[in-house]
């Protein structure tokens, strides 16, 4: 996808004061058919702009500088990184700054296939970099293009059926990668699965089909109990632990999590008595939260719960920006992701969460303060810079703090991801 459009990244940005102007790097997911990670497009905006607006070269140049001084594994949890180039990056081997093996360059649509860059992407091949045509439409000028690449990315928006069906017919006998994008929902990609794309871009994971009627499953009901007794001030431990006792799954979830750097723990705990008392009620709550949302998730895309856990550690580290409780905003970004996890509708199941209104209001999404900080990270998922700039004035909130606190919540998530699902 070019640079200059605003597209829907995931959870990661990185800011840098360089050159007397802030720098954003974002993420978004690039998924395999099971719904685990394949890899991470990264995009580029600078300064307040909803997008770059400057020349192409500039913006690559930018993007492959801010991947030197933020280091590819921080921004992509040492995945693939998919970075967009112009003919100068790749002609010129600016791109010989970053590691081949974790890096897919994007050979922009607007590109020509020149004697030039073909001869560049070949010595590129040959370093090891992988290569990826993106947003592409086919033309027979690009044949000796599709003779080297390991990923074509189609706009699934822009596309129809027939263009895409003639691609996948031209791509069979090549060991080409089809990537979806755009992909937003689970009829679409289901639709790109039989058509036969392999990798997908989009936010289909969060946006599954609803199960009409559906009652809660007894376990989660169970799990939404523990919820309440965490919501208790303060909580009662004897009950608690007599109640995370009667799942297994749940206590070795919780104790890991205890026991891992997500805790900071300096000494090893063995029981659900010794962890609350260890750690405190504050704590507790938000590492037991962890361990029912991974309980929740169980079945669907990895991606949901990372998602979950970088929502409700940015609206805890930024809750202080606007005088809310960190506690309260931590469940509010967790749990926001629930439909996505229960296949049920956020209307069944804010009845049922122990929280006071004016958050079950911001789940269901009414506008709100409370609702602030989860509404300006949801317009950051989806690369809506205006609308994000827009909140944080109506709102008063620092730009440069909300950029920081996601940061350092991307880094959280990742570890807290490892802890809650071994």
């Amino acid at each position: 996808m070019a640079m200059e459009e605003n597209q829907s990244p995931e959870t990661g940005t990185a800011p840098a004061q360089l050159n007397g102007a802030m720098r954003y790097v974002a993420r978004q997911p690039i998924l395999c058919l099971n719904g685990r990670i394949h890899g991470y497009e990264l995009l580029f905006r600078n300064g307040t702009g909803s997008f770059f607006t400057g020349d192409g070269d500039q913006a690559t140049r930018t993007m492959l500088d801010n991947s030197v001084i933020f280091g590819l594994d921080k921004l992509t949890a040492g995945m693939p990184a998919f970075i967009n180039c112009t003919a100068e990056s790749l002609t010129e081997q600016l791109v010989d700054v970053l590691p081949p093996s974790m890096t897919v360059l994007e050979i922009l649509e607007t590109l020509d296939p020149t004697p030039e860059l073909l001869a560049a992407c070949h010595k590129l091949k040959s370093a090891g970099f992988r290569l990826a045509l993106d947003d592409f439409v086919y033309a027979p000028k690009f044949e000796p293009l599709m003779d080297l690449v390991d990923y074509i990315k189609v706009d699934f928006i822009k596309s129809g059926p027939e263009e895409r069906n003639d691609l996948v017919w031209r791509v069979n006998g090549r060991a080409i990668a089809m990537v979806a994008e755009k992909v937003e929902s689970q009829q679409e990609f289901q639709l790109a699965c039989d058509e036969g794309f392999t990798l997908f871009q989009g936010y289909y994971f969060c946006r599954p089909i609803l199960l009409q009627n559906r009652k809660i499953p007894a376990n989660q009901i169970f799990h939404i109990q523990m919820l309440q007794l965490l919501h208790d001030i303060p909580i009662n431990i004897p009950k608690l632990s007599a109640l995370i006792k009667r799942d297994p799954s749940m206590t070795y979830r919780l104790l890991r999590l205890v026991n891992s750097p997500v805790c900071a723990m300096r000494q090893e705990v063995r029981s659900i008595q010794a962890a609350l008392l260890a750690v405190g009620d504050t704590v507790f709550r938000r590492i037991a939260t962890l361990a029912i949302a991974a309980e929740f998730n169980a079945g669907n895309a990895q991606e949901v719960l990372r998602m979950a856990f970088v929502r409700g550690r940015f609206c805890e580290l930024s809750a202080s920006l606007c005088n809310l409780d960190g506690t309260e905003q931590y469940l509010l970004g967790l749990l926001s992701l629930l439909p996505a996890m229960l296949r049920v509708s956020m209307e069944d199941l804010t009845p049922q969460l122990p929280l006071r209104d004016k958050i079950c209001e911001a789940l269901l999404g009414t506008p709100s303060k409370e609702r602030c900080l989860l509404q300006w990270l949801e317009y950051h998922e989806r690369g809506d810079w205006n609308k994000c700039d827009a909140i944080a004035k109506a709102y008063s909130l620092e730009k440069t703090a909300l950029i920081e606190g996601y940061k350092d919540a991307v880094v959280w998530a990742e570890e807290a991801l490892l802890a809650a699902s071994e």
